[in-house]
Parts: C-alpha cells; structure tokens; sequence
C-alpha cells in the first residue's frame, strides 16, 4: 500500500514518529510525499525535494533469523536499479556504488537512507526522475537528462513491487545470491574508489567487490585489501 502526500518534513521522520507513537507501520506500506522540506541523506546531508522526483519511506520489522539490518541498503539498492532500469530505453550505463547510490554514469540518480526505530529499520529512497539537486562535491543527474520523466505514481509502485521481492529473497536466501546480484551491477572491478572511513583520512584503492557480510572490499595500492564497513565512498572521477 502507499501513501501519498503533497508535503512533510521527511518520510523517514514521518514514519519513525508513528513507531514512537506505537502505531504500526506495515511492512509493504510505503509514505511517499510529493515535496520534502527536511529531506536527508547520509552523513547528515540535506536532500532535494524537487517535485516530481520520488521521495518515499517504508519500514522493515527485523526478526531474529533475519541477515545484518544493516544489509538493507544493498537489498534497496538491487530494487532501485531494476524500477529504475525499467524506465531506460538503455541502461548500460545504470550502476551501483557501495553502500547505497544509484549512478547513471559518474552522476548520482538516487540515494537510500536506513535508519533504526526501536526493532524497525526505516527505507528512506530519493530518485531523481524530474530534476537533480545541485551537490557541492558531486556530480547528480535525473531521468529527465534522458527523455520524458517517468510518470512518479507508478514508479513509486513499481519500486514497491521490487522491493517487496528482494526483501523476501534476502529473508528466504540469505546475503551469498544478495551479493552477487549487487556486485552484478555494481561498477566494474578495478574501478578507482576514494573512500574515507569514520574518523580516517582519505584513502585511495579500487573496487575488489564484496565481502560475504557485504562490506566493501578495498584493494590498495600494496595489493592488500581491507573491508569497509562504513564511511563515504565515491568514484575517483565522480567529485565535480
């Protein structure tokens, strides 16, 4: 089911509130609004709240023999790619990054915030189809760079649709098919990679895929390889 409304601060924020209250949150229910006036991304960015584009939320309840929560990203990073790639005429050139951007090229489509609410963990997705924001160190692009804007209702339901079958696979399946079908169409190894971890410096290596608990997997210039398991990760060509 989703519910659509023409403005809130965040459907995140939205949705973590009705938790707090006690109020259920279905899984399969999504909150999509037509403008965000507080929208976020990760590491406490703001996020654009352009009409037209796709700004939604929707919860998973974790249960004990569920994989890593903090998996969700990549289970909503394989539903993003296949709504998106639907709406391509080509989309050769539609990938993903770790852990949880969408590329068209070197720009960046669309984002995906997860955040925790007691034994729930909140989806947040943004798609650029109508306009992209104007990002101070990073290239974006929309869908609308590449023919008409896909209609935003029925995207919304068929990322709905993808993610409701990725969630169950993830649950059903474990991480081993999840990981493989994200590095699938991930960008290709070797790929340069500027990664800094909470509380490091920059470090520079190329994509080496992921490890099975889904964690970036760093290659560095000596030919070792280290596991990130959180930081900002973006192509080496990608800064604007």
């Amino acid at each position: 089911m989703i519910r659509f409304v023409t403005e809130t601060g965040s459907t995140n924020s939205d949705l973590a509130a009705q938790l707090r209250a006690g109020e259920t949150v279905a899984e399969g229910q999504w909150l999509v609004a037509d403008r965000q006036l507080s929208g976020r991304g990760r590491q406490g960015r703001t996020w654009f709240d352009g009409r037209g584009n796709f700004m939604g939320s929707t919860a998973v309840h974790i249960a004990p023999r569920d994989p890593n929560p903090a998996t969700l990203a990549l289970v909503a990073g394989v539903a993003a790619y296949e709504a998106v790639s639907k709406v391509l005429a080509d989309p050769s050139q539609l990938r993903l990054k770790w852990p949880n951007d969408l590329m068209l090229g070197k720009a960046k489509l669309a984002g995906i915030l997860l955040e925790r609410e007691g034994d729930a963990i909140i989806v947040g997705m943004g798609v650029n189809l109508a306009a992209a924001p104007e990002l101070p160190d990073r290239k974006t692009i929309a869908l609308s760079a590449l023919g008409p804007v896909p209609d935003r209702d029925l995207f919304a339901h068929s990322l709905a649709r993808e993610f409701d079958r990725e969630l169950e696979r993830w649950r059903t399946y474990g991480l081993d098919p999840l990981v493989r079908r994200w590095v699938a169409v991930a960008h290709p190894a070797g790929t340069s990679l500027v990664v800094q971890p909470p509380g490091e410096g920059r470090i520079e290596g190329s994509f080496a895929g992921l490890t099975a608990e889904g964690a970036l997997s760093l290659r560095l210039a000596d030919g070792s390889t280290r596991a990130i398991h959180a930081g900002d990760v973006m192509l080496a060509n990608e800064e604007s």
